[in-house]
């Protein structure tokens, strides 16, 4: 049975200790990080099923971290703040949160929260495999397979596929990939997106001369097909 993995994002020790003792006396293992730079790295490389995210991060704030991961995915996430005004719920909410829990809290009511929120989307991945089903990503191996067989990427070319399969039919615009993909290479121009599209589009083509799954759309991207 596969156990829930939850990045808790608090720089306060105390609220984390409670938090990663409730989780995981309820099954589910807990990984902690104090800073949302730190966070959205860690995001970036490693699948988690929840995200706990703290407001008032010592770096980012937490809406500023909600706003940036909702770029490259989709995991569920629980803001926690000390803030009761009602407009910072509703802008929680409005930026892609998926509930808002406000200190103090009880932790055995948290715990309930997250085990909702992780029941709602177990009921997801029927639909998310079939708009992928030529493709499997492995995100811990850092690697593609299409029609079966693992591709040859470089780590950008995998970087770029897996984000624009996270989002089938989204459209990326140049700008978006460069800041996705090759944040860690800020002289890089972009074209480099071009080149790496074509590169992808001969691999895929190598095993299925017919297919060509990357849509370029003039003046506004790149999409995968859903």
């Amino acid at each position: 049975m596969h156990k829930p993995n939850i990045l808790v994002i608090e720089d306060e020790s105390a609220i984390a200790d409670t938090i990663d003792y409730a989780l995981s006396t309820d099954g589910m293992a807990v990984e902690r990080c104090a800073l949302g730079g730190e966070a959205l790295e860690r995001l970036r490389t490693q699948a988690f099923d929840l995200v706990i995210l703290d407001v008032g991060l010592p770096d980012l704030s937490g809406f500023e971290v909600c706003r940036t991961l909702r770029t490259f995915t989709d995991v569920p996430v629980i803001f926690l703040t000390a803030r009761h005004d009602e407009i910072d719920r509703v802008v929680g909410l409005e930026i892609g949160a998926d509930d808002y829990v406000v200190k103090p809290f009880s932790p055995r009511e948290l715990a309930a929260r997250v085990r909702v929120i992780l029941r709602r989307t177990a009921r997801q991945p029927v639909a998310e495999a079939a708009s992928q089903s030529v493709f499997t990503v492995d995100n811990d191996g850092a690697r593609v397979a299409f029609h079966g067989h693992w591709l040859e990427l470089t780590r950008y070319e995998y970087r770029m596929l897996a984000l624009m399969l996270r989002h089938p039919g989204r459209i990326y615009s140049r700008a978006q990939l460069m800041d996705e993909v090759w944040h860690d290479a800020p002289d890089t121009i972009d074209r480099t997106v071009d080149t790496h599209i074509k590169t992808v589009r001969a691999k895929l083509r190598a095993l299925d001369a017919a297919s060509d799954p990357i849509r370029t759309h003039r003046g506004m991207g790149y999409s995968i097909e859903p």
